[in-house]
């Protein structure tokens, strides 16, 4: 009964942070969304492992016209460091107030390793925005130098969601306090932030390298 009461807490706080995290827009800026943009959104974030949260962290972006995948994919990174950054800060808190408690020694470990695959999560992302940008920069002409870059975000973007993901995974699946199921839940929404960014940039790069193809073979 008492797993199956925690585990009925860790996934009502993964429903709760999901929508606390995602900004709530004013109901006269829901009625401005441009409706092409949000049905662009919407089609982008099918492809996705977790469409419905995609949709809304971008839902946001949605007032104006998006320049296509590229577009989308620079404001699903923002979102996923926001969410890295705001997680961070979380667990930093929870790490100082369990150090001084000898009892919770073992959670104590366990956030603290957490806090440092977040903080290599935040700075992986951060990595992979700058690198996004440069990538925008060569404008729509493939050369060897675009391919360095591609590769470069998603090794940035893929790292960070390991790390965002072993984080998960140090937390058992019972037998854990709330805290530590509140912090399960957050590093898990990092995580699957970090998932639909990794799949929205494949699908932004795909559309280079496929014209490159078709260069070549002309």
């Amino acid at each position: 009964m008492a797993q199956l009461n925690l585990t009925l807490f860790v996934i009502f706080l993964s429903l709760l942070f999901s929508f606390l995290a995602t900004p709530v827009e004013p109901s006269s800026l829901t009625r401005h969304r441009n409706p092409k943009t949000m049905a662009y959104i919407e089609s982008s974030c099918n492809g996705t492992l977790y469409p419905n949260l995609c949709i809304r962290c971008l839902a946001q972006y949605a007032k104006s016209s998006l320049n296509g995948p590229q577009h989308l994919a620079q404001h699903a990174l923002s979102v996923s460091l926001s969410r890295a950054v705001q997680t961070k800060g979380y667990l930093l808190k929870v790490a100082k107030e369990l150090q001084g408690i000898k009892s919770n020694k073992r959670e104590y470990l366990t956030v603290q390793d957490c806090v440092n695959q977040i903080t290599d999560s935040v700075e992986q992302i951060s990595q992979a925005m700058k690198e996004l940008r440069r990538f925008n920069q060569h404008g729509s002409s493939m050369n060897d130098k675009m391919l360095w870059h591609i590769s470069n975000v998603e090794t940035w973007v893929s790292t960070a969601l390991t790390d965002a993901s072993s984080c998960v995974y140090s937390f058992p699946g019972h037998r854990m306090s709330k805290r530590m199921a509140s912090i399960k839940v957050k590093a898990m929404n990092v995580a699957e932030v970090t998932s639909n960014v990794l799949f929205l940039f494949h699908r932004y790069a795909s559309t280079y390298q496929k014209a490159t193809m078709t260069t070549n073979n002309s």
